[in-house]
């Protein structure tokens, strides 16, 4: 059986590993196709390309940042033409309000009395990754890094907990695109999409995506839903499960694996051979890497 994980991230975004040690970790977890999927971002595709280890299938992707009313949407993208030029600009958009409402953060956890600097969430940021400096995408996981080396707390999600989640005494929001207009970019742009860990939606009422919200993405083009993802408890699996089952899209599974940020786990969650073959035979914009 052919084992597909359709969501990674390297260090080029808020992965401990960069591409090249990713793609090293694929093979070692005994994975036969991997999407890098960084956030807001394919800066890592190049690299991990160039190091692709023979029978290792790299799918270039990126999760794309998106909201709807306050809350966290995330679009996990693949096969785009990335110099398409609407997605081109989307995403300049996003990295750089990312990096103001980082260093806005930045200010009001140093008005609380947490000593991080700026040019240390730099460092964390884009650390041994100075070639992908440009393309990088800095987040609050970077920020939460610091925060817990200024002994302000104990774990990255305490960092979250107590200071830069949503509601928390350091949180800003940032710009954020809609959810169905991200699918139909997407699309454009010659790729394919699922929706990202539908049960984990950040400042939603109930912790989750809005079904009505993912009818409309489904019918903007959406074509699969991850509903096997590590944060997802058996019933939730089950009920996302039967969601794209009546929407009549395909199912995904995947890690989300951040390295050693997240316990390594490449390949803890896959795709069936079958959805991934129909998720991206619409795409048009680029095609699967194989070593």
């Amino acid at each position: 059986m052919t084992r597909i994980d359709l969501h990674s991230h390297s260090s080029v975004s808020d992965g401990s590993d960069t591409p090249a040690e990713v793609m090293a970790h694929a093979v070692a977890a005994g994975v036969d196709v991997l999407a890098l999927t960084d956030h807001d971002t394919v800066g890592g595709i190049e690299e991990a390309a160039r190091s692709l280890p023979p029978d290792l299938t790299l799918v270039p992707g990126m999760e794309l940042s998106c909201a709807y009313q306050g809350s966290s949407v995330h679009l996990v993208s693949y096969l785009f033409d990335p110099e398409a030029p609407g997605l081109l600009g989307e995403l300049r958009r996003i990295r750089s309000d990312r990096a103001s409402r980082a260093e806005e953060m930045v200010r009001k956890l140093q008005d609380l009395g947490v000593d991080v600097t700026w040019e240390r969430v730099l460092e964390i940021a884009g650390a041994g990754h100075s070639e992908h400096a440009d393309a990088n995408t800095i987040g609050r996981p970077h920020l939460a890094r610091a925060v817990v080396e200024a002994g302000a707390a104990e774990n990255v999600q305490d960092a979250f907990d107590r200071w830069i989640g949503s509601g928390g005494p350091a949180y800003a929001s940032r710009y954020a695109l809609d959810p169905v207009r991200a699918v139909r970019m997407v699309r454009e742009a010659g790729g394919v999409c699922s929706l990202a860990h539908p049960g984990r939606a950040e400042g939603a009422m109930n912790g989750a995506v809005p079904v009505e919200l993912v009818e409309r993405m489904v019918a903007a083009g959406l074509g699969g839903i991850e509903a096997d993802h590590p944060s997802h408890r058996r019933s939730q699996a089950a009920f996302w499960r039967g969601v794209a089952s009546d929407l009549g899209v395909v199912v995904t599974g995947s890690s989300d694996d951040h390295g050693t940020l997240s316990g390594r786990r490449l390949g803890c969650r896959t795709t069936a051979p079958e959805a991934f073959e129909e998720l991206i035979a619409p795409a048009t914009g680029a095609e699967p890497i194989r070593g």
